[in-house]
This record gives structure tokens, C-alpha cells and sequence, in this order.
């Protein structure tokens, strides 16, 4: 019986902490800068809402939060779609980091689904979040055409 609990005991803790090593991972790459900020001009070139969705998210007034979330995945579509097409650059993102990264995208959808019915300060805080990953994302591609045009 003892180790029956130490088992699950063990397991739980593990489970715990690999949840929160994946958090705050995934947190330092949506905070890392690089030296040239292209999220901007790639929102731009391809019509992505993700900037309003920031700025919509920040104002004092409740936004529909439900209308963003729609925006946010229909950038998060364009933008992934793009990045399969564009070369890519030697000193560009690991596949890891990218799945680690479209991973919590759709974990943050999910507790966006979740915490939507009881509070919409967490869901808009699943929303800004989502909007990183995909400013992330955009910020990406415009680095792989800057390196793919100079070369």
C-alpha cells in the first residue's frame, strides 16, 4: 500500500511539475525580443488582426471576446500556413520550440473555452496570450524572409 501511494505521489508530482516547466517555457519564448521586430509588417502585408486584438484587449471596456477569439484563429491558420511555405534560415526557431509553442496555443484555447463562462478577466488573459503566440509566430516568418531575401 505504501508504495502504491509513493507511486502515485511520485506520478502526480511529476505530471505537476512537467505542466509547469512546459508554462514557463513557453512563457520565456513569447517574452524573448529579437533584434528586429517584424510582427508588425507581417500583420500588415497579410491583413492579420492580431494588433487590434492587443489593443482591443487592453482598453477598460469588455470587448467580445468571442469575435477575437475568431480572429485570432483565422491568424493563427494564416500564419501557420505561411511558415510551411517559407524557407527556412539556419539560425531560425527549432520544430520543437514551433509545436511546443502552437501546443499551448491550443491549450490556452481550450482554457479560453473553459474559463469564458465564469470569468472574463482569465479568458482574456487566454486571449492575450494566444495573440503572443501568433505575433510570435508572424514575427517568425518575417525573420525567415529577411534571411531568405539576403541570402
Amino acid at each position: 500500500m505504501i508504495e502504491l501511494i509513493a507511486t502515485v505521489v511520485i506520478t502526480v508530482s511529476s505530471v505537476m511539475l512537467f505542466g509547469y516547466w512546459f508554462r514557463y517555457t513557453c512563457l520565456l519564448m513569447l517574452s524573448a525580443k529579437t533584434a528586429r521586430d517584424y510582427a508588425a509588417d507581417v500583420a500588415y502585408a497579410n491583413k492579420l488582426g492580431f494588433t487590434e486584438v492587443q489593443a482591443q484587449l487592453q482598453q477598460a471596456a469588455s470587448p467580445d471576446l468571442d469575435r477575437l477569439r475568431a480572429a485570432l484563429d483565422r491568424d493563427y491558420r494564416v500564419v501557420r500556413q505561411l511558415l510551411k511555405y517559407m524557407p527556412q534560415a539556419g539560425e531560425g526557431q527549432s520544430a520543437l520550440e514551433t509545436q511546443m509553442l502552437a501546443i499551448n496555443y491550443r491549450l490556452m484555447g481550450t482554457w479560453y473555452q473553459v474559463s469564458r463562462h465564469f470569468s472574463g478577466a482569465a479568458a482574456a488573459r487566454a486571449l492575450n496570450e494566444m495573440s503572443l503566440v501568433v505575433a510570435h509566430f508572424a514575427n517568425l516568418m518575417g525573420e525567415q524572409a529577411a534571411c531568405g531575401a539576403a541570402a
